[in-house]
């Protein structure tokens, strides 16, 4: 079942929304930003409350965020106007917009920074998430990333995994990458690599369902390299198969891939 999407609902609609009788309720996605009209910190609370309490309604916060750096150059290339920097400078407004948003922020059940993600990688992370519409327990997110580009704002756990043999001193791997069995082959290879795995395995097999006791209901761990395209995408790689493995219900993205392929 999807989702049927609302943009920018007024919150003074909520209630009818949670009183509508009859038929089955269909899931629904509010889309809320601060251009919404009677937008507040407060209502919004107030809205997902009715939801949650009068409605009985399964309410999941997804917060969309983003590099302040990243949000002014896409103001600036497409020569919008920020809503709350009509008379004043582009940072100015989006410095107010995220002070104003922080407690939704804090209050979110999911965080998704969207600084490098490609609209088909939202989609498809949003759809991980609630298609469907079902809770289906504890969602793990497994990302490659490359240090020297930042990282992931969203994690929850990272590991950085450039202690393990670098591929760039071996020119026939070079332009490979950690999903291709030779280079997958040449790290596995490292003595160091078996027993770091081991050990990544056992912290995480007592957490997950801790994790899921505690209402979590979406984990981030990102694995780390140099350059993002060789070990911390063999690792990566390996650790979505284990938790498939478990019963675990993930995704995986190789970030600097994507930017890469792209």
């Amino acid at each position: 079942m999807g989702y049927e999407a609302v943009d920018n609902l007024p919150m003074s609609l909520l209630a009818g929304v949670v009183r509508q009788d009859g038929g089955p309720r269909r899931p629904l996605a509010l889309c809320i930003d601060i251009r919404t009209r009677d937008f507040g910190v407060e209502s919004v609370r107030q809205g997902l409350d009715l939801l949650k309490h009068e409605g009985g309604v399964d309410v999941q916060l997804v917060y969309i965020d983003c590099d302040e750096e990243v949000l002014r150059r896409r103001f600036t290339e497409t020569r919008r106007r920020h809503p709350l920097a009509l008379d004043r400078p582009l940072t100015d407004g989006i410095r107010y917009e995220r002070q104003l948003m922080a407690p939704l922020r804090d209050a979110a059940h999911l965080i998704i920074d969207s600084s490098q993600l490609p609209p088909v990688a939202l989609k498809q992370r949003l759809e991980h998430c609630f298609v469907g519409g079902v809770h289906r327990g504890l969602g793990v997110f497994v990302s490659s990333f490359a240090f020297r580009q930042g990282v992931p704002r969203e994690a929850d756990l990272v590991f950085d995994v450039r202690f393990l043999k670098n591929r760039h001193y071996e020119p026939a791997l070079r332009p490979c990458t950690g999903r291709e069995a030779d280079v997958a082959a040449f790290v596995a290879s490292d003595p160091a690599f078996a027993s770091f795995f081991d050990t990544l395995v056992c912290l995480l097999k007592p957490l997950l369902p801790r994790y899921e006791a505690e209402g979590k209901s979406y984990l981030t761990i990102a694995i780390g390299c140099t350059g993002g395209r060789h070990r911390s995408v063999f690792v990566a790689e390996q650790l979505t198969g284990w938790l498939r493995a478990q019963g675990t219900r993930v995704a995986l993205r190789h970030r600097e891939l994507e930017a890469y392929e792209g």
